[in-house]
């Protein structure tokens, strides 16, 4: 499977290059939602598609626990600020679908918070697809058990222990109850204008791939390959770079 998904990822990331220049040549917006149980795989899942991408053409929208002001406002608002423009591809590792699963679930938002959400999302939606938004809403589907070792390994790992929120390990003992709300908010957000796309990512590398394909199968908006370049040969001897003494350098300790 390494080889194998490597040579998928890079070709993968070949053609979201091409969709990068294509959104950027038409002016098209992309917005892209990843949600699902933590340790799910949606921030690897992030990074694989953005490893190759221009830095100045897509945004990653992680937004934390809302401040005082940002609670009092009107539910949405602090997300509209990160919609895309024109010719960006936008990825939000969560979004306003807290409030469908993760929000419920810990307490942090009454019923009747949770029901007028369920209520707005598809107007909300229908708002953003008639502008011209491309959206697409992808949840990564993992079972307990398959999460519950991956928990095992980001405490194990001092490289992924800040991965374990509180809220991670209060919400591993609700898993059927985040199975419950899920439904809940696919059956009544789910729309021909922003349908729901369920991935399994019980095996993380397959779902990547898996993920990646479709979406690029819903943005038919492909560009050829880059050509190749060549490169106009250097005039003279190539230069050692000297640097002024003003400026300090780095001990070399490695």
């Amino acid at each position: 499977m390494g080889k194998r998904y490597r040579n998928a990822m890079k070709e993968l990331q070949l053609d979201l290059i091409r969709l990068q220049r294509a959104l950027r040549s038409s002016g098209r917006r992309l917005l892209v939602i990843f949600e699902g149980r933590d340790a799910a795989g949606k921030g690897g899942t992030i990074k694989a598609i953005t490893e190759s991408l221009d830095t100045r053409g897509y945004r990653i929208a992680a937004l934390g626990k809302p401040s005082e002001t940002e609670a009092s406002q009107w539910y949405f608002q602090r997300y509209v600020a990160h919609l895309p423009s024109a010719g960006e591809f936008v990825l939000f590792d969560r979004s306003w679908y807290n409030r469908a699963v993760v929000e419920p679930a810990m307490g942090f938002c009454s019923e009747a918070q949770h029901e007028a959400f369920l209520d707005a999302v598809p107007a909300f939606e229908k708002l953003l697809t008639d502008d011209g938004i491309i959206l697409l809403k992808y949840w990564l589907a993992v079972d307990q058990a398959e999460q519950e070792q991956r928990f095992a390994e980001r405490a194990d790992d001092p490289l992924k222990r800040w991965k374990l929120s509180p809220v991670d390990r209060v919400a591993r003992q609700k898993y059927a109850e985040m199975g419950r709300l899920r439904d809940v908010m696919i059956e009544r957000t789910h729309a021909e204008h922003a349908p729901w796309f369920v991935v399994d990512f019980n095996d993380q590398k397959r779902g990547r791939i898996n993920l990646i394909r479709h979406l690029l199968q819903q943005v038919p908006l492909h560009e050829e390959a880059v050509p190749a370049l060549k490169l106009p040969k250097l005039k003279g001897r190539p230069k050692t770079e000297h640097v002024t003494d003003q400026a300090l350098w780095v001990p070399a300790t490695f």
